[in-house]
C-alpha cells in the first residue's frame, strides 16, 4: 500500500468534522432545542459554517435534525420509518455493503454473524493477552520522564493497536493499516483518496483471509472466515465490508471516547481524586464521559414515510440527522446536563446509539477505556494537567476530542 507522503489524512479528517473551528457546540444545540425537538435545516447554517458534504441525499433538499432525547430515541428505535440504507450512497461506495447501511431483517442475520467474534470469552482474552500489555508498553515510554502527551502517547495509538491484534495484523503495517482507515472516512471530502484506499485495504485483506478461510488462527478474521448461521456464511465482500468499517469504528471513536473522558477528569481534579480513591466509581466515570462529550455526536436516517415524533410532523424523504450530543444534554432528561459529574444517577444515554443499531463494539470500548484509565491512575501518581499547557480544550462538530492533554505526574 503506497500513499502520498505529503498528505496529512488526520488533519484532513479533524478539519473536515469541525475539530478547531467548532469549539462548543452544546449552547447552539440548547438554543435549537429550545425552539423544538428538531431543527429544519443543515446543522452546518445553524453554526453559520459553509455546506458540509452530506453523507445522504435528502428528496427536495428537506433535511432535519433531531435534537431532543425523546427525538433521538424515537428515530433511532423505528429503523422501519427512518433507513439507514442511505448510507449506501456514500460511505457504501468504499465500506462496501456493510452493516452500517442494512435494514432489518437483513441487519439482524448479519450482526448475529458478527456477534460471533465478539463473544464474553473474547473480550476477556483481549483484555489480558491484548489491550492491557498494549496499554502498559505505551505508558512504559513516559512513565519516567515526569511529563507526557497523552492523546499522542497513548489515547490515539493504542485502539488501533489493539484492532490490529484482533485481527491478528502484523505490527509492521500498523501505520499504513491507521493510515488507510481514516482515508476510507474522508470519502465525502476526497473522493479518489477514499477509493483508492478502499482498494487498498481489500487488496490487502484478501490474502489475509484466503490464508483464515484455509487454516483459522485465534484472531477475528479466522472468526468471520468461519462464521455460520443456519448454513449461512459471510462471503469475502462482506468480510472485506465490516473490515473495512471496524477501522474507524473501533478505534476513531474509542480514541476520541478515551481522551474526551480524561479531558474531564482532568479539569476537575476533585472528580480524578475520587475516581482515583474509589475505583468502583469506574463505570459511572466512562458513562458520564460519553454522555458529557460523545466522540460522535451524530448520525443519519432517512424518513421512509410521513410520521410524526416528538410531536412534530417529518415528511417521507427526509433526512434526519440525529444529534446524539444534543440528546445527551437534554435538560428534560438530566438536570444540569452541562455539568460533567461522575457520581450523576445512571440513564441511558445516546453515545452509542440506540435500538438495532446500538454499537456492536460498546463493550470493547468501555473495556478498553478501563483498562487505560486504570492503568493511568496506578503507574501515575498525582496525574494533573500541566499547568502551562496553553488552552486544552476539546472541539469538533460531528467527531470530538482534544488535539492534546498535555500532563504531569510524580
Amino acid at each position: 500500500m503506497q500513499h502520498d507522503d505529503q498528505h496529512d489524512p488526520f488533519a484532513a479528517f479533524d478539519a473536515a468534522a469541525g475539530i478547531g473551528t467548532v469549539r462548543d457546540p452544546y449552547a447552539t444545540f440548547a438554543k435549537l432545542r429550545e425552539q423544538g425537538p428538531f431543527y429544519r435545516g443543515r446543522l452546518e447554517e445553524a453554526f453559520g459554517l459553509p455546506p458540509m458534504p452530506q453523507i445522504m441525499t435528502a428528496k427536495d433538499d428537506r433535511y432535519y435534525v433531531a435534537l431532543s432525547y425523546e427525538a433521538v430515541s424515537q428515530v433511532l428505535l423505528d429503523g422501519e420509518t427512518f433507513s439507514s440504507a442511505g448510507y449506501g450512497e456514500t460511505m457504501g461506495l468504499v465500506m462496501g455493503h456493510s452493516i452500517l447501511e442494512m435494514d432489518e431483517p437483513e441487519h439482524h442475520r448479519y450482526r448475529l454473524l458478527i456477534q460471533q467474534a465478539f463473544t464474553l470469552k473474547a473480550m476477556e482474552k483481549w483484555e489480558r493477552e491484548l489491550v492491557a500489555p498494549i496499554v502498559h508498553r505505551l505508558i512504559d515510554a513516559f512513565a519516567g520522564r515526569g511529563r507526557a502527551e497523552l492523546v499522542r502517547e497513548l489515547t490515539f495509538p493504542f485502539p488501533i493497536m489493539v484492532i490490529a491484534g484482533m485481527l491478528g495484523l502484523p505490527e509492521r503495517d500498523l501505520p499504513e493499516f491507521h493510515r488507510r482507515a481514516v482515508e476510507l472516512i474522508s470519502i465525502a471530502t476526497d473522493i479518489e483518496r477514499g477509493f483508492n484506499a478502499s482498494v487498498a485495504l481489500r487488496d490487502y485483506f484478501a490474502g489475509i483471509l484466503a490464508e483464515r478461510r484455509a487454516d483459522p488462527k485465534d484472531d477475528v478474521i479466522s472468526v468471520l472466515a468461519h462464521a455460520e448461521l443456519d448454513g449461512q456464511r459471510l462471503t469475502d465482500e462482506e468480510v472485506y465490508a465490516f473490515l473495512r468499517l471496524l477501522l474507524p469504528a473501533g478505534a476513531e471513536t474509542t480514541y476520541r471516547s478515551s481522551s474526551n473522558l480524561l479531558f474531564g477528569l482532568l479539569t476537575s481534579p476533585a472528580q480524578l481524586d475520587a475516581l482515583r480513591a474509589d475505583r468502583s466509581l469506574m463505570r459511572a466515570a466512562i458513562e458520564e464521559g460519553l454522555r458529557w462529550e460523545p466522540p460522535l455526536t451524530g448520525i443519519a436516517r432517512t424518513c421512509t414515510r410521513d410520521t410524526v415524533i416528538d410531536g412534530v410532523t417529518v415528511p417521507a424523504g427526509t433526512v434526519v440527522s440525529v444529534c446524539m450530543g444534543a440528546a445527551n444534554r437534554d435538560p428534560k432528561r438530566w438536570s444540569d446536563p452541562d455539568r460533567f459529574d461522575i457520581r450523576r444517577e445512571g440513564k441511558q444515554h445516546m453515545a452509542f446509539a440506540f435500538g438495532p443499531h446500538t454499537c456492536l463494539g460498546m463493550h470493547l470500548a468501555r473495556m478498553e477505556t478501563t483498562v487505560a484509565l486504570n492503568a493511568l491512575l496506578d503507574r501515575l501518581p498525582d496525574l494533573r494537567l500541566d499547568p502551562a499547557a496553553a488552552d486544552v480544550h476539546v472541539s469538533g462538530l460531528t467527531f470530538r476530542a482534544p488535539r492534546e492533554l498535555p500532563v504531569l505526574f510524580g
